[in-house]
């Protein structure tokens, strides 16, 4: 990748203002894969006067010319997939087949989506006589994280094209290579220069002057809670608008009239997925008290039947974290699920037997666990799973909602009426009855701290927009 050491800024690769490189370490193997650039301030304020002078036209831009740019990018993605699943693969530890099947492929998924919705999305109405319209909201800023990367990418980058904007994109430094090929594929499409801008870097340097830089009218984070509140405290001098998709600590209530074996055994399958490291992942599960035993039966079954290894093995289901400090941050959770007094059903601490290189997790499953545990509490972010007993439905929907977090909730029934019932009552932004999966065209976001502001379809581009209302545009 010869592109690796430059960000793209108004249409070429440029060399950093300021040159200051980083390894990017393959988690599987614990060593370096490739170098990235760190930028500066310098740089994003190169990148967002390129957005700002590129806004000037193509924020004019017909619906028929962005269809045919998404359209592009799209035909340029395809032909790149392979080398993104394999970028994402080894920068941050995804199975091949999970990179291939599911990571890569969120990337078509949302440009599809985008497609379909620019073909039909109403920009004006009238409303008396007054014409309501819907206009892009300017230079956006991107700050992406490392777990879904291009998912996240293209779930910001789609609408922004489609509403008429131009940006900036941020992704982590820890899994950059990805967003460096998806760069090379907007270029490949033709993307007007300057539309689209690319500066590697660090939160506290990169991330925080797109968040306060005064020509960025909009900035979109998808991360952890504590890195949001940091980047809405330095958009607030400049009053842009703030989108955030942040942490989570999902809840997962099985009712009694629920197929046991088939809710927990796909619930655990579907909680340690990425290994964990996905910030709607059902993590707590609620099971009946007189339920308790079978479930965690079912569930250490389920768990010790996923292999963990080498990500490049097609066998492989689970690969190791992305990083080492997520490694150890997993341990001392662990660690402190024992101490609490929760009971260590599989896995537990340190690496999987015949692994001793990598930042590989035992799957682990930890049973009778208090809604006041630390691992019922903070958001782990590796394949670790609480399993809670409840009495009734109430307490269960009363524990559910116990948390600072409200991005996802579960629920899992015989009973779509049930299921439906007990959905209505969750503090949660999507809430996935009986393991379905996720949807392009749904809303996607959280209640509380785990953000604010809606990804995916019309709902994402949405976002993208300002709303113009012109008096008398028409005559009574």
């Amino acid at each position: 990748m010869s592109n690796n050491l430059n960000f793209y800024i108004d249409g070429a690769w440029v060399a950093p203002a300021v040159p200051k490189s980083i390894d990017v370490i393959n988690p599987a193997t614990e060593e370096p894969c490739a170098q990235i650039s760190l930028g500066s301030a310098k740089d994003v304020d190169r990148a967002v006067a390129a957005a700002k002078a590129a806004f000037a036209t193509y924020s004019r831009t017909t619906r028929e010319e962005r269809v045919a740019l998404l359209e592009a990018i799209l035909a340029a993605y395809k032909k790149r997939y392979d080398d993104i699943a394999k970028a994402i693969s080894m920068e941050m530890g995804a199975p091949v087949t999970l990179a291939t099947k599911a990571q890569a492929a969120t990337g078509i998924g949302h440009l599809n989506q985008m497609i379909k919705v620019l073909k039909s999305f109403e920009f004006e109405e009238m409303r008396g006589t007054t014409l309501l319209a819907k206009e892009p909201i300017g230079v956006c800023g991107f700050i992406t994280p490392w777990n879904w990367p291009i998912n996240q990418i293209t779930a910001k980058v789609a609408p922004a094209l489609a509403a008429g904007c131009t940006m900036v994109l941020k992704p982590s430094e820890i899994a950059p290579l990805n967003a460096i090929l998806f760069a090379e594929v907007m270029h490949d499409a033709g993307v007007p220069k300057g539309v689209f801008n690319l500066v590697n870097g660090d939160g506290p340097t990169v991330g925080q002057a797109i968040s306060a830089h005064p020509d960025v009218d909009m900035v979109s984070f998808t991360g952890s809670t504590r890195a949001g509140i940091l980047v809405a405290k330095a958009a607030a001098d400049t009053v842009k608008r703030v989108h955030q998709e942040l942490g989570g600590k999902s809840a997962n209530i099985v009712l009694p009239d629920a197929d046991l074996d088939k809710a927990v055994g796909r619930s655990v399958v579907s909680m340690m997925g990425n290994s964990g490291q996905s910030c709607n992942a059902p993590t707590r599960m609620f099971v009946q008290a007189a339920q308790h035993d079978r479930a965690v039966a079912i569930a250490k079954a389920a768990a010790e039947k996923l292999k963990v290894g080498d990500p490049t093995s097609p066998e492989t289901g689970l690969g190791p974290v992305v990083s080492e400090t997520q490694y150890n941050k997993i341990q001392r959770l662990i660690e402190a699920g024992i101490a609490e007094g929760a009971t260590l059903v599989t896995g537990g601490p340190g690496r999987p037997d015949g692994l001793n290189r990598g930042y590989y997790v035992r799957p682990t499953v930890f049973a009778n666990v208090r809604n006041d545990m630390t691992i019922a509490r903070e958001e782990i972010f590796g394949p670790v799973l609480s399993i809670l007993p409840y009495e009734t439905e109430a307490q269960a929907i009363a524990m559910a909602n116990d948390t600072p977090y409200g991005l996802s909730a579960y629920v899992q029934s015989g009973s779509i009426e049930n299921a439906r019932r007990v959905a209505a009552q969750m503090r949660a932004g999507n809430v996935h009855l009986n393991g379905a999966p996720m949807d392009t065209s749904a809303p996607f976001g959280g209640y509380k701290q785990s953000g604010n502001g809606r990804e995916f379809g019309e709902f994402g581009l949405d976002e993208f927009l300002e709303l113009k209302a012109v008096l008398g545009a028409q005559a009574a």
